[in-house]
């Protein structure tokens, strides 16, 4: 199946969408909407009410089913990695700053000192 242009489709549709992935998940498994309810500890005519997009979903609602078909995994891509803002780069850059050449700062004890 080719890749959805999500930016294309209004919220309700993408929820539509979203469900109608949950309803295929739980067909793969063989599992009916009412073990899939009591397992996600729904109604079944909320799991149907669902899939069918006749209702609004909660965030809740989606990761109880999630985890009842063991489909957590599916959250990771909402994961961020922890990245520095350029301002706190900078900020602890700052204090320790080095030459490009990479030989540091050049220390003025080694200099011969002048007959002035």
């Amino acid at each position: 199946m080719p890749s959805q242009n999500w930016y294309s489709m209004s919220d309700p549709a993408i929820v539509t969408e979203l469900c109608h992935s949950l309803r295929q998940i739980r067909l793969q498994q063989n599992f009916t909407q009412e073990q899939l309810a009591d397992k996600a500890g729904l109604s079944r005519s909320a799991i149907s009410e669902m899939e069918n997009g006749k209702t609004a979903v909660s965030l809740i609602t989606i990761v109880q089913v999630l985890r009842a078909l063991e489909q957590l995994q599916v959250l990771n891509v909402w994961k961020s990695s922890a990245v520095e803002s350029p301002l706190q780069v900078a900020k602890f850059t700052a204090k320790g700053r080095l030459r490009a050449s990479g030989k540091g700062i050049r220390n003025n004890t080694t200099k011969e000192k002048s007959k002035w």
